[in-house]
């Protein structure tokens, strides 16, 4: 497959980026800063340069023309209303019409666990990005694109185990950056696993086996 990632440069995409490459398969990384290119490369990514923020839904769709996949893994984590709605709302709206005009199939968004940021005190900028994210997921399961929505618990550094826990609805937790590529990297594997919203944390079953079960 030709995978092309919205937001290649961020740190879930780059684990994505040499899983996909260790697969096999080819990915195509959006990045916006010229030092991030050879760091892509090394990872086995096409680098892809084009600011998600200036590019137009024409320019994303001819940046995306014959690819089988995408995913939008851009986000801007509540740093400002702008920004937020800038690259999580705006980015994410012409990245989907970029897939449909490019007839790129396949659209795979990470999101936000319902539970994120509840256990301290509410701040907007984290509010907004929270009801930008809830918008552009219930935007792109209106649409016609064989999606997936990978909601994930709060993200951590640490090295991943390859075991998750994953499902429809499921209890709030943590999960390695690299087991979050790892599953979106399995679903991309399961072309049956389509026009779902699934919840992801650490847990105790192999991700493909754990990702495969969510098809039975």
């Amino acid at each position: 497959m030709k995978v092309f990632i919205v937001g290649g440069a961020g740190k879930v995409a780059r684990h994505l980026a040499r899983i996909l490459t260790a697969r096999g398969h080819q990915p195509l990384s959006l990045y916006r800063r010229s030092e991030q290119a050879d760091d892509l490369s090394a990872l086995g990514a096409v680098p892809i340069y084009g600011d998600l923020t200036e590019l137009s839904a024409d320019d994303l769709s001819e940046l995306m023309s014959g690819s089988d996949a995408v995913v939008f893994a851009a986000g801007a984590g509540g740093a400002s209303y702008d920004l937020t709605n800038a690259i999580d709302g705006d980015g994410f709206r012409k990245s989907l019409h970029a897939a449909i005009r490019a007839d790129v199939p396949r659209f795979l968004q990470i999101s936000a666990f319902p539970e994120a940021g509840r256990n301290s005190e509410p701040q907007e900028g984290f509010e907004n990005y929270m009801k930008v994210k809830k918008q552009t997921d219930s935007e792109l399961a209106a649409s016609d694109r064989d999606w997936v929505i990978l909601r994930p618990g709060t993200l951590s550094d640490d090295p991943g185990t390859g075991k998750i826990n994953a499902g429809l609805a499921i209890p709030y937790g943590d999960i390695p950056r690299e087991d979050v590529a790892l599953t979106l990297a399995t679903i991309l594997d399961m072309p049956r696993i389509n026009r779902m919203i699934l919840e992801v944390t650490s847990g105790d079953t192999a991700a493909e086996e754990a990702v495969a079960r969510l098809s039975a």
